[in-house]
């Protein structure tokens, strides 16, 4: 049976997936947005904003930040579709999107109403000490790190590490020269195959904030 944990590590990756989906989709790389990934990560939030009560402080900061986090996605995407709706999406689908906007925001309002009636200092806790650590003062991400023996066979971990890298960039202000995600895979097994060369077995990737500038840090792990 899944824990608390398991569902947080769980909707941090959907909401990765999500983000990299809806690239596609803008990117005209997918036909519609990616609704049942987004409705998943929907039922989640709301069904653990009625949960405070079950989830101990650490787990509370980290949920805190994950629905704060994708209550900004949500209001970008959203901003995006209106756009992509008015200038290419036949009328039909847009009313159907408009709909699934619809019920999508009355879910985020319920969340967000549930957790203003719960304690916040934990997410101000987690606040402060994300600026303090980045020394910048800059709301960012934590350091991600993940390693590959092989990318080509490891895609869910290429997909965890780009989008870690474009939230983290997101978060920094960081808006242009961010690759496509089929450009950062061949980087990633490009990269991995000459730091092996050297003599690894596995490589370690990390995105971090230095001095308010994302970086994107790869060394032999073993």
């Amino acid at each position: 049976m899944a824990t608390i944990d398991d569902d947080l590590a769980q909707v941090e990756h959907d909401i990765r997936t999500l983000k990299i989906e809806y690239e596609q989709f803008f990117g005209g790389g997918r036909k519609r947005p990616p609704v049942d990934t987004q409705w998943r990560v929907d039922v989640f939030i709301k069904r653990y904003a009625e949960r405070m009560a079950e989830v101990n402080l650490a787990q509370r900061f980290r949920y805190n930040n994950i629905a704060s986090t994708y209550a900004k996605y949500q209001d970008m995407w959203r901003k995006k579709l209106m756009l992509k709706e008015s200038s290419s999406v036949p009328h039909h689908f847009g009313a159907a999107a408009k709909a699934i906007a619809a019920q999508r925001n009355k879910a985020m309002a319920e969340a967000r109403r549930a957790l203003a009636s719960r304690p916040s200092a934990a997410a101000a806790a987690s606040h402060g000490e994300r600026k303090s650590r980045d020394g910048a003062g800059i709301d960012a991400p934590p350091p991600f790190s993940v390693q590959f023996s092989n990318p080509a066979r490891e895609t869910r971990k290429v997909h965890d590490l780009y989008g870690a890298l474009i939230d983290t960039r997101m978060a920094t202000g960081e808006k242009s020269g961010a690759p496509s995600l089929e450009d950062f895979e061949r980087f990633v097994e490009k990269k991995t195959e000459e730091l092996k060369r050297r003599g690894g077995k596995e490589i370690e990737y990390t995105v971090s904030v230095e001095g308010g500038k994302v970086k994107l840090k790869a060394r032999v792990s073993r």
